[in-house]
């Protein structure tokens, strides 16, 4: 007889929820909330995990993350329950890496249809991870450079997916991932005390984002969002720091991206600092042509907002400042899509 963990803070739903389950031959554990739940999980290793994210004591959030860190636990099927609908909670729990997410009010079948098909899923996980546990071992050993370290991320990583101006992380949330693009275009911002988006970063295809330190837990300085749909690979910190400490060549390449990068935000502070508008407006839709597009030359599909934003310029001045451009012969504006027609002047401007 398979075994439920419920956790739930509702003694009416708890109490309903476990009748329903037990019809349906499940052996249920029940928790009242989210501290009681993560002990009972830990002693009492369920087949899966139904739990509420607003709970006293703890959180359905601290709670899955708790378990995650257990070589036990981190395998166990674990669905989120709530009452709250809005997508960015839905989101948030899907990005931490729960395998489902039911809605309150729910029915019988919905619920036992989940539960089914998690417990299913992880069976037949289980049995893929024992049969490949002795290769894995070798595969990870053979990791000597950036590209197979993403080639290994492709094939073990968790694939996600996001619409335009949706949002991966959030800055203060816990960086528990590491991304890396398959498709699309990831844009990385802070915003200052008058609420300016100040971009800090752009990732296109093959680019890896979302790592703030190996060794310590420090939450995401950014907030990362999807300028067009996007397709990422994740992968956990502990996961990537593993492979680090097992193969330090592809440690040394690491170290000389996040180097480049450094450079490359010190010399885009620079430019901000010490250009004139002209130059920065250029090198703007330059740096966003390399990012968006195989060649310079097709037009790239961006906001004002965003290239102002990443130039250090208001609005309103870069505006003009293409307009200029435009009328010179540099460049041509169709709505949000920019075409770099003479790219030997704009590289000279800058």
């Amino acid at each position: 007889m398979k075994k439920v963990l419920l956790i739930e803070d509702d003694a009416i739903l708890r109490e309903n929820t476990s009748e329903l389950l037990e019809l349906s031959n499940y052996e249920v554990i029940t928790a009242s909330n989210g501290k009681i739940g993560l002990n009972k999980a830990i002693k009492m290793l369920p087949d899966i995990i139904v739990c509420d994210i607003l709970m006293p004591e703890m959180d359905g959030y601290s709670v899955f993350q708790e378990l995650t860190k257990h070589s036990t636990t981190k395998h166990i099927p674990f669905v989120f329950l709530s009452a709250k609908t809005e997508r960015q909670d839905i989101r948030k729990g899907m990005n931490m890496g729960a395998d489902d997410y039911l809605t309150k009010p729910f029915n019988e079948e919905e619920l036992i249809n989940t539960i089914e098909s998690r417990i299913a899923k992880a069976a037949i996980l289980k049995e893929e991870r024992e049969i490949s546990q002795g290769n894995v071992h070798n595969n990870v050993e053979e990791i000597q450079t950036l590209n197979d370290l993403k080639a290994f991320l492709e094939k073990k990583g968790a694939l996600l997916n996001y619409k335009q101006d949706d949002i991966v992380y959030k800055e203060g949330e816990n960086s528990n991932l590491i991304y890396l693009v398959l498709k699309g275009i990831i844009k990385c911002y802070k915003l200052d005390e008058q609420g300016k988006e100040l971009i800090t970063d752009l990732y296109k295809e093959n680019d890896l984002f979302g790592y703030t330190s190996f060794t310590q837990n420090i939450p995401y300085q950014e907030t990362a969002t999807a300028i067009k749909n996007a397709q990422v690979i994740s992968i956990s910190k502990s996961e990537l720091k593993d492979i680090l400490n097992k193969n330090h060549k592809v440690t040394l390449e690491l170290m000389q991206l996040l180097t480049d990068s450094l450079k490359g935000m010190k010399d885009q502070l620079l430019q901000m600092a010490y250009s004139s508008v002209h130059k920065k407006t250029a090198s703007t839709i330059l740096k966003f042509a390399e990012k968006l597009n195989h060649k310079p030359e097709d037009p790239i599909s961006i906001s004002r907002s965003d290239l102002a934003s990443v130039a250090g310029i208001a609005t309103e001045t870069l505006i003009r400042t293409m307009s200029n451009f435009k009328k010179q012969g540099i460049i041509e504006i169709e709505g949000r899509n920019i075409k770099i027609v003479d790219i030997e002047k704009l590289q000279y401007i800058c």
